[in-house]
């Protein structure tokens, strides 16, 4: 090799950074591109390309996207009063899919993860409160995962939100602790959305 890097090894390599793939994961998924169709490589290659190059942040709710604004937010069709606020896309999608919710989105890319050195500064809520200052909002729903730190980020984004006149509510619990939104079956998801309460202290 001219780099003296084995491209196999190097390709394993970077599938174990992807999150919940470990090294026999990655080796397997490595060698059924090298034992697949000759296009497969290419057209894998292709998608991972258009994805970096044509997908961006909606510049108002933050959901990755094509087009900005994102649909959701461009929709004539939302609710204009609410907001769901979560952790990341596929959280986004998990509760769009349970057919409950027809308000608004914003994406948090992330939660407060002491340990892990993320702050509320890494998360988008600085764009949340620019929304809620525009006015128009009646109440703010948070949806972030049923673990520690999701509680930890609802309890921060709420304190954020007292005095704003906005009622702010916190999905119920019938998803299991340390559970993923994800994840969970699409009634579960549902029941847990239709039943969110309102947080202590809430105006």
């Amino acid at each position: 090799m001219p780099d003296g890097r084995d491209p196999i090894t190097e390709l394993i390599n970077q599938l174990t950074r992807l999150p919940g793939i470990g090294e026999r994961t990655a080796a397997r998924l490595a060698f059924h591109v090298l034992d697949g169709p000759p296009d497969l490589a290419e057209a894998l290659a292709s998608a991972l390309r258009a994805v970096r190059e044509r997908v961006v942040r909606c510049g108002t709710c933050g959901h990755l996207t094509e087009e900005d604004p994102c649909r959701f937010c461009s929709s004539p069709r939302r609710d204009r009063s609410r907001i769901c606020v979560v952790e990341s896309t596929p959280d986004l999608l998990a509760v769009e899919q349970t057919g409950e919710y027809d308000g608004l989105y914003h994406v948090l890319h992330g939660l407060i993860r002491p340990l892990e050195g993320r702050t509320p500064r890494d998360l988008n809520l600085a764009g949340l409160m620019v929304r809620l200052q525009a006015g128009g909002i009646e109440e703010v729903i948070l949806a972030t995962n049923p673990s520690v730190e999701g509680e930890a980020t609802a309890l921060y984004v709420a304190s954020l939100l007292r005095g704003t006149g906005v009622s702010v509510s916190r999905i119920a619990s019938g998803l299991p602790m340390g559970g993923e939104l994800e994840y969970a079956d699409r009634a579960t998801l549902g029941r847990a959305l239709s039943a969110r309460r309102r947080l202590e202290g809430d105006p």
